[in-house]
């Protein structure tokens, strides 16, 4: 195996491996990236390329893992809904047209 000329902390040469690691290390102290953050990165850039058939039951099975079945999250935002209707229908909510949200949308980004 060929050997480097780095000097690890007892003073011995390291492997190859051992300086990749190394400097991954120093590479994701120096950016402020934890090993498990460039991991979700490569993850990330890996599921983005997937079809969006297959990004949709990856998305789903991410979901389930939290522990929280798709049809609960389901029955939550229906419950959130009718909620929300209620309050509109008894006006306890305030509602504004798109043209006021449009330009309070507008003035914001200004």
């Amino acid at each position: 195996m060929m050997q480097y000329g780095l000097r690890a902390a007892g003073d011995g040469r390291v492997s190859g491996t051992q300086y990749r690691m190394k400097r991954s290390r120093i590479f994701f102290q120096a950016t402020g990236l934890s090993a498990m953050s460039a991991l979700l990165k490569s993850i990330e850039e890996q599921a983005r390329a997937l079809s969006a058939e297959d990004r949709a039951r990856l998305a789903e099975s991410m979901l389930e893992s939290l522990h929280t079945s798709i049809s609960e999250i389901e029955a939550l935002w229906a419950e959130e809904i009718k909620e929300r209707v209620s309050a509109f229908d008894h006006g306890e909510i305030a509602s504004y047209s798109a043209e006021e949200v449009f330009a309070e949308a507008h003035r914001t980004l200004q």
